[in-house]
């Protein structure tokens, strides 16, 4: 596999790989590119192939190996490099412990909306003289969601349309108070790293979805044991191999052009008059605002 750091490629899917899945399967023509952000170093290198004729990125959230937790995770290099590579979809997956009888361990949710219950992130682009503030009333792309939905069953798994994600900080797992609050605000599932990507992606005008894989019941259900890292491990490798299924569903499924909306998300949001927008902060920024400015 060959390691390039100099010219990137155009691809216009991504898929960024959660707990347990660290490597895409089935790609071929594979090659590795190390992108470079004004926000440093995103996880891990992007291993870039071609899937059912389709040119997909891939990047492995905690770094190869599960090397970063949650909150260190650099979200924001992590998406600028998929906005650089010429992405617009991304398929994120998500090991998750579900909130809700219904929802079994070894299900898939796709939730259409977030709660961001985190306190030491960084969500946006923006600072460093520019401000925006982009809609994030619907967090998720419906159109790549329902791509998501029909995969799902196309792939045999037991699929829940739609849900609410509380994204919590981690990396230590709920208290049981905190558990049993959580299920009071009617949050079906809950991770600690899909609110953060969605906010970014969003601000980058890219399409994102979740594919959340129920591994446990977290440690409000009254007839399971609290969750354990051995019993995630357990119900994740199971769900893995569903979660592959459905990228290869999905990613036959995606027509070439969007009919959302994502890709105009930042129109009329930039607040700052270009003029006062330093230099500097206008080229680091490029890749998202740059359609946006007047002179370029």
């Amino acid at each position: 596999m060959a390691k390039r750091t100099a010219k990137t490629e155009k691809v216009t899917i991504g898929v960024i790989g959660g707990s347990g899945l660290y490597e895409m399967e089935g790609l071929t023509n594979i090659r590795t590119v190390r992108i470079a952000t004004p926000f440093g170093k995103p996880s891990d290198d992007y291993i870039i192939g071609t899937l059912h004729g389709k040119r997909v990125a891939f990047l492995p959230r905690h770094g190869k190996g599960h090397r970063v937790m949650p909150t260190d995770i650099n979200y924001r290099a992590n998406i600028f490099g998929m906005k650089k590579l010429g992405v617009q979809r991304i398929i994120s997956v998500s090991a998750v412990g579900s909130m809700k009888e219904a929802i079994k361990p070894g299900d898939i949710v796709i939730p259409d909306q977030f709660y961001d219950h985190t306190k030491h992130r960084r969500s946006t682009f923006f600072g460093n003289g520019v401000v925006a503030h982009v809609g994030m009333a619907d967090p998720l792309c419906g159109s790549l969601g329902e791509i998501l939905v029909q995969a799902g069953d196309r792939a045999g798994a037991t699929v829940h349309r739609g849900g609410t994600y509380l994204c919590m900080e981690g990396p230590q797992f709920s208290t049981r108070a905190e558990s049993l609050t959580y299920r009071t605000w009617n949050a079906d599932v809950i991770g600690m790293t899909n609110a953060t990507e969605a906010k970014l992606a969003r601000e980058a005008e890219l399409c994102y979805s979740t594919i959340a894989l129920a591994t446990d019941y977290d440690c409000w259900h009254h007839s399971e044991e609290a969750v354990t890292v051995e019993a995630v491990l357990a119900v994740m490798k199971h769900n893995i191999e569903t979660s592959r299924a459905m990228i290869r569903e999905a990613v036959q499924m995606l027509p070439e052009a969007r009919s959302c909306g994502c890709g105009e998300a930042l129109r009329n949001t930039i607040m700052t008059p270009e003029k006062l927008i330093p230099a500097k902060t206008r080229k680091d920024l490029a890749v998202i605002i740059g359609k946006y400015m007047k002179s370029k």
